[in-house]
């Protein structure tokens, strides 16, 4: 739910999360993190790096050369980040948790606590805003918790859009500030509930912002409004 707020200062922190957003999510996601990916532990830009040496999660199947790692989750237990330095295996991992949850299992308020456990612990490019949107509100929550719904995700696919790697081509020197990278992650998000065990499946997409700073796991930043192909 909004809060309006007449003092002064509430109109200048919301200015101030709009222009954060806009400068996580848009300028650092531009401009940050590919190259530093690429160039790791000394190698140049034209180099391919190695694959990461494990799988993000536990419930990830094993990659093989007939087609891409494909994720799967499971009800009932609440999201954990991977550690992970691998930005595309984390993307993948961040993506089925943000389209799962389990009314069943717990609270709307410990899986908004669960999720924000996977955004970096630096304040100044964290956006806990756009991961508190993907959790069904409180009443939303209560009204699908008494028909016992959940919804699982599967993974297939994640890349580096277009746009963030020709932008990172051209300004390579920018991955020094937040190694923050770009992340388009595809699957399918299904959904049950009590006497639908089966439910239904959708398509989903997202892009999101992954932190990912040498010799750290990787962490989330957020989630972008919309999908960079």
């Amino acid at each position: 739910m909004s809060h309006h707020s007449t003092h002064p200062g509430g109109a200048s922190r919301v200015r101030r999360r709009a222009l954060l957003g806009t400068v996580v999510l848009v300028v650092l996601l531009a401009l940050a993190g590919l190259a530093a990916y690429l160039t790791r532990d000394g190698r140049g830009p034209s180099e391919t790096p190695a694959p990461p040496s494990s799988s993000p999660t536990d419930s990830s199947s094993t990659p093989s050369s007939s087609g891409p790692l494909t994720l799967h989750t499971h009800p009932r237990a609440l999201p954990v980040p991977p550690k992970t330095s691998d930005p595309i295996a984390f993307g993948k991992a961040a993506a089925a948790a943000l389209w799962s949850y389990d009314t069943r299992a717990y609270s709307q308020p410990e899986l908004q606590k669960a999720l924000r456990g996977w955004l970096t612990t630096e304040a100044k490019y964290a956006d806990p805003d756009s991961v508190d949107r993907v959790v069904p509100s409180p009443v939303l929550w209560k009204e699908m918790a008494a028909n016992g719904q959940f919804a699982t995700a599967e993974v297939s696919e994640g890349h580096f859009p277009n746009a963030f790697t020709r932008a990172l081509q051209e300004d390579p020197g920018a991955i020094t500030q937040a190694y923050v990278y770009a992340v388009t992650v595809s699957g399918k998000q299904s959904i049950a509930w009590n006497g639908s065990p089966v439910g239904g499946a959708e398509s989903r997409s997202t892009t999101l912002a992954v932190q990912c700073r040498p010799n750290h796991p990787c962490a989330l930043v957020g989630v972008m409004p919309s999908v960079a192909p």
